[in-house]
């Protein structure tokens, strides 16, 4: 087991804090472009990745993207590249917002939010390839299903390059994001801002203010709505359970920020 070191004795000025969140910021950026970087060199194979679920949702031979403005593909890549540089930067980025964070916390309140530092990105991945993998085939076959002929003329999808990345983004960051849901409220309750009682009596708005998330999340068909909001359902009745679980872990914490705090007091006396 490693050991993890109390909070840091001495107290740095405003200046060096200021320096060090200088210095985290660009070695973060820096981590951001070198991601850019080599994603922009893979933006086709990325992009022919991102259009899979569109390509199975089409009729063989049938399917294309069309660009109406010149630019418009060489935007459409750099917007892949700097989408995919983040998701591989990511573990340095958030590295480097623990190395500013973690010399002013406790032992203790390091090892209480490791677990959902390590959480964040297994959360996010899961609801990213439910959006990926079952929620984007589904939707895009749904919207392929209008077309056809109306009053003499061919109903064809022409999808732009530009709108279907900015489609696919917003379903994967959406359902990646609200994916988060069991994280945010365990670390809420794990620092006592909410209690599982207050969870429970408020459950019927929580229901409401999921089903309100997933139509804005996701495109206005019933259909991704239900998709996402169900595993969201199912994530906040285990958030609950979890929460239980852990209310001994809260109380201990309590106990001990309340000794802490008289023991400061009880030294500046």
């Amino acid at each position: 087991m490693f050991n993890v070191k109390d909070l840091d004795e001495t107290r740095a000025p405003l200046l060096e804090h200021l320096i060090e969140l200088r210095t985290r910021i660009v070695r973060a950026l820096l981590a951001l472009g070198v991601g850019f970087a080599i994603c922009l060199y893979f933006a086709d194979d990325i992009l022919g990745l991102l259009v899979r679920p569109l390509k199975q949702a089409f009729p063989n031979g049938e399917g294309q993207l069309i660009f109406t403005k010149l630019p418009e593909v060489f935007f459409v890549e750099l917007k892949v590249a700097l989408f995919a540089g983040f998701m591989v930067s990511f573990p340095v980025i958030a590295n480097q917002m623990w190395a500013f964070v973690a010399p002013g916390l406790y032992a203790r309140e390091k090892k209480a939010f490791l677990p959902f530092l390590f959480a964040t990105p297994v959360r996010f991945t899961a609801g990213a390839s439910l959006a990926y993998f079952i929620v984007m085939p589904t939707a895009f076959k749904f919207f392929l299903g209008f077309g056809g002929e109306a009053g003499g003329l061919k109903v064809q999808a022409l999808p732009s390059a530009g709108e279907y990345l900015s489609l696919v983004m917003q379903f994967i960051l959406g359902f990646g994001v609200t994916f988060l849901l069991p994280v945010l409220l365990l670390l809420l309750h794990r620092a006592g801002i909410v209690s599982r009682a207050q969870m429970v009596a408020a459950r019927r708005y929580v229901i409401v203010g999921i089903f309100i998330v997933a139509a804005v999340v996701t495109p206005p068909d019933p259909g991704s709505q239900i998709i996402l909001a169900v595993p969201l359902l199912l994530l906040f009745e285990a958030s609950l359970v979890l929460m239980r679980l852990q209310e001994k872990s809260v109380a201990a914490d309590k106990l001990a920020r309340e000794a802490e705090q008289a023991a400061e007091q009880a030294a500046a006396e």
